[in-house]
């Protein structure tokens, strides 16, 4: 076992551990969280011994075959094949003294080092490598090339395909998913689950952290925390240890009355009952472990948009694509306000050419794009974290944005960014990852979006300021088109999905849990796969997709008269509600009055539950209707 005994340590004049003692079992999936800077990737440093710490000490490390996975990648023209099984020292000493022995004609030497190399399995190293990059995303023939040739996420990539490549006892991972898709995330999850050794891995993706982990260590005030189970788990247990923390009730009653306008948002707009019973059962988990948030350093909001066209945006017909290449065909998307789209698919499936076609950023190579006249689009993506002025601070970046806007309202309004003081007005240059990913996800707040379009916009941000925008988005009034492998955020936030593949933009059928498995599956049999939709030729899908609207179409009506019956009697009871409060309503005058009202509103909240009912069942009978299709 690995025993950290009485650690301390300062990153120059900065404290971030203080007498922190933690025992690690052996074969332990561990996941290392907190905020941004305090100290979670100087840990890892500490446990590789490439950082000593200034108090205490660490036992139980010497013998073990660490792997690591590095943030760094070093241009090389090695094959990227062979710049993974060199990962494994022992394997590429073996083949490099092999080769120089074979080299000098010296054979009958040669028989050892194949024995050992049968013993290491070395001979179907390539084979495992090439496993590894197909499993992280990579084209075919990827190995083939030099890790030169990659841009630096893909080179990240490499570092961590390198680091599952090397046998170890102990794997240290540093935001695995950062640089991952959806479909390699799933990938990696299985190979985790899977993995025989110690785990001790950074991560601010939850969903991941639930199905890989099964302890937590928190840095939370320069102390080392240990929760047992996964993230999930640690809410609860942190929830139920602040809950009962009074002066933060305020605080909780305002996020559950956030959750519960989503959740009467949602219900009466879901595609699918069964997705609607799932979303359900969802936001009354995250009601149970909201307190465990209550003293996160984020608080922001989106204003609700002032004004919104109908349709904000659509493609009609569309080829998108680069150059007179084409990436994807035939593309319909409607954007209205409230719109809430994941879109789904594998790396390299089209899914940001969609995104930047959109936002007008790459130009159709045929068909339409339209722009209501008052669509204000707030775009998101990696990119804009390297356009920051690292010479301005955070304060000086949001009024370049609005010149007029008053020093003390940017001020504010960034504090809810925990951008608060000196770390307003001080240059960007010094800033993390995250936290530069947190000021460009407040310029686009800042600048009162109605459409937003957001690509992998939790990168870098820790778990806290992930649920903080959870929160945000949530509330948020406008449309939303989110592309992301943070599951629990597209879980959270978005009602219908959208598959791109295979050159299409297609609706998806099934739900979030439904893609998993079949991504898992296909992982499994070792196959590429194509996406479970028919073979069929286009001119007889859209036939085909028209016979089935005809028959949805009583359906969808019966449902559309139902939904806005609803709304119609939540808007009343709103209105009835509003006047019970006023308190020169219960004098003996008005005792009349009040009975009415009160009597209102008892008719309202029944007919409101019988219609919910009513929905629920016209849900069920769409969904099986659909699904005999």
């Amino acid at each position: 076992m690995i025993i950290l005994r009485d650690i301390s340590l300062r990153r120059g004049s900065k404290l971030l551990l203080r007498d922190c003692n933690v025992t690690i079992q052996p074969g332990q999936r561990i996941a290392l969280i907190g905020a941004n800077g305090c100290g979670k990737t100087s840990l890892l440093s500490m446990l590789l011994g490439d950082l000593a710490p200034d108090a205490g000490h660490i036992d139980g490390m010497a013998g073990l075959r660490l792997s690591h996975m590095a943030q760094e990648v070093h241009a090389t023209t090695l094959p990227a094949t062979e710049y993974l099984w060199r990962g494994d020292g022992q394997l590429a000493e073996l083949r490099d003294e092999l080769q120089r022995l074979e080299a000098a004609g010296e054979f009958a030497a040669t028989a050892a080092i194949h024995a050992r190399l049968e013993t290491l399995d070395g001979y179907s190293a390539e084979r495992r490598a090439e496993r590894l990059l197909r499993g992280l995303g990579f084209d075919e023939g990827a190995g083939a090339r030099p890790v030169s040739d990659f841009s630096g996420g893909w080179r990240i990539r490499l570092n961590l395909a390198r680091a599952l490549m090397t046998p170890s006892d102990v794997l240290l991972l540093d935001e695995p998913t950062n640089h991952l898709d959806l479909d390699a995330t799933l990938w990696l999850q299985q190979w985790l689950q899977q993995y025989p050794g110690t785990l001790v891995m950074i991560s601010h993706d939850r969903d991941f952290i639930d199905a890989t982990c099964q302890r937590i260590l928190r840095i939370e005030q320069q102390g080392l925390n240990a929760y047992k189970g996964n993230y999930s788990d640690y809410e609860r247990q942190r929830a139920e240890r602040l809950a009962d923390q009074q002066a933060r009730f305020e605080k909780q009653q305002r996020r559950m009355a956030e959750i519960d306008s989503f959740v009467r948002r949602f219900r009466y707009k879901a595609t699918k009952a069964r997705q609607a019973q799932s979303r359900l059962k969802e936001l009354e988990r995250m009601q149970a472990v909201a307190p465990a948030h209550l003293d996160s350093p984020f608080d922001f909001t989106f204003t609700a948009p002032d004004r919104m066209s109908d349709p904000l945006l659509r493609l009609d017909d569309a080829v998108l694509g680069y150059g007179e290449q084409p990436v994807l065909s035939g593309v319909e998307v409607l954007l209205r306000p409230g719109s809430r789209l994941g879109l789904l698919g594998r790396n390299g499936a089209g899914k940001s050419t969609l995104l930047k076609s959109l936002v007008g950023k790459l130009p159709l190579l045929e068909g339409r794009r339209s722009a209501g006249e008052h669509c204000r689009i707030g775009y998101f993506d990696q990119q804009q974290l390297e356009a920051l002025d690292l010479q301005a601070s955070p304060a000086l970046h949001i009024q370049r944005l609005s010149p007029g806007a008053r020093e003390q309202d940017v001020l504010n309004f960034l504090g809810g960014f925990n951008f608060s003081g000196t770390a307003a007005t001080s240059e960007v240059a010094p800033l993390s990852g995250g936290e530069k990913a947190r000021l460009a996800l407040a310029m686009v707040v800042w600048q009162q979006p109605n459409l937003l379009v957001m690509d992998e916009p939790t990168n870098h941000l820790d778990l806290e300021m992930r649920h903080a925008m959870e929160m945000a988005l949530q509330a948020y009034e406008g449309a939303l088109l989110l592309v992301s492998h943070d599951r629990h955020l597209l879980r959270n936030t978005v009602e219908e999905l959208l598959l791109v593949h295979d050159g299409r933009v297609e609706e998806y059928g099934e739900d979030l849990e439904g893609y998993e498995k079949w991504v898992l599956e296909s992982y499994r049999e070792d196959r590429p796969g194509s996406r479970p939709s028919a073979d069929t030729g286009r001119k007889e899908k859209r036939q085909q997709a028209a016979a089935r609207r005809e028959r949805l179409r009583p359906l969808k009506k019966q449902l559309a008269r139902t939904e806005a019956e609803m709304s119609e009697v939540e808007t009343e009871l709103e209105t009835v509600q509003s006047r019970l409060s006023d308190a020169d309503l219960y004098t003996e005058d008005r005792k009349t009055e009040l009975a009415d009202l009160l009597q209102r509103q008892g008719q309202l909240k029944a007919r409101a539950g019988d219609l919910e009912e009513s929905w629920l069942l016209q849900q069920q009978e769409l969904e099986e209707l659909e699904l005999s299709e």
